[in-house]
């Protein structure tokens, strides 16, 4: 939750800075040159990477954790014991 706050708390310096630093590439109007030619009024800033990176990982950790949980041998052989019943009725079909 605190990086979404970073996140949220720096987004619209970082994308003035990406405008300022862009402009001229990308051909769209310079921030710093519409105000009479001076500098930008804030130096330049970027998102912390390492942030982004925990961001993702704590994002991510629900599924891997889950996943090991539901693919491990017990839960697999449970399917394989469950799906044989289901397939060796003594009607010959598959009943569910």
């Amino acid at each position: 939750i605190a990086c979404y706050f970073y996140e949220q708390a720096f987004r619209d310096q970082w994308e003035r800075s990406w405008v300022a630093q862009s402009c001229k590439s990308y051909a769209i109007p310079c921030p710093h040159l519409q105000g009479g030619g001076g500098a930008p009024p804030h130096p330049p800033m970027s998102p912390d990477f390492t942030v982004f990176m925990i961001k993702y990982l704590m994002t991510l950790i629900v599924g891997i954790t889950s996943g090991f949980w539901i693919w491990s041998g017990k839960t697999l052989n449970s399917w394989r014991k469950f799906y044989t019943r289901l397939t060796n009725s003594k009607q010959g079909e598959t009943t569910v």
